[in-house]
């Protein structure tokens, strides 16, 4: 496949990128300071051609910025990808939008760290758009509630809306599995206009 993935230098863009080269797919890797400049708003442009497009971007993490930047670039992205005439959409998510009881959400609890909470309440936003999508084949993929860099085991569990968690209650997945997730749903489209959850 050919597949477009902005976001491609961060933590999980890079894991991303590699895992889809080590499937053999070819991988056009946009970011503001790579080899293909350029950000999700030059999706119509760059996405011609591809198969399928990834956005592994998310909203600064100290809350720098308002919600608004972030969701107009999701907007942005969405048109773009019309536009170029791909259907196949994948984005990387936040974990705080998943259900840890009914009606709430990880990032309404009060533990929910606050250095995170801009962060994941952007997400969470960013996911209500795509739910109103309803033309392309998008996928929100939600991480644990941890993640970071790791080891690559090709072992977890998929959900969908409900936060996943194990026997002592650790929700967690390393960036590699992430990866592998992210990839799998890139050539399988098993989980077309839906959120996904990943976790051990």
């Amino acid at each position: 496949m050919k597949i477009l993935l902005f976001g491609a230098t961060g933590m999980v863009g890079q894991r991303i990128a590699a895992e889809l080269a080590a499937r053999g797919h070819e991988v056009t890797g946009v970011s503001r300071s790579g080899p293909v400049k350029g950000d999700v708003r030059d999706a119509d442009t760059l996405g011609r051609g591809h198969d399928a497009v990834i956005c592994a971007i998310a909203p600064p993490r100290d809350g720098s910025e308002p919600e608004g930047p972030f969701l107009d670039a999701h907007r942005a992205l969405i048109d773009g990808v019309r536009a170029a005439g791909v259907r196949r959409l994948v984005v990387v998510g936040g974990a705080g939008g998943l259900e840890v009881a009914p009606g709430v959400d990880l990032v309404d609890t009060p533990g929910f760290p606050e250095m995170y909470k801009k962060e994941a309440l952007a997400q969470r936003s960013a996911l209500g758009l795509y739910r109103e999508v309803d033309d392309l084949d998008w996928t929100y993929v939600s991480p644990a509630a941890e993640i970071a860099p790791g080891e690559r085991t090709g072992h977890f569990r998929v959900g969908g809306d409900q936060l996943l968690a194990d026997a002592e209650g650790n929700s967690r997945i390393s960036a590699e599995d992430y990866a592998i997730a992210i990839a799998d749903e890139v050539e399988k489209g098993e989980h077309p206009r839906r959120r996904i959850t990943v976790a051990y």
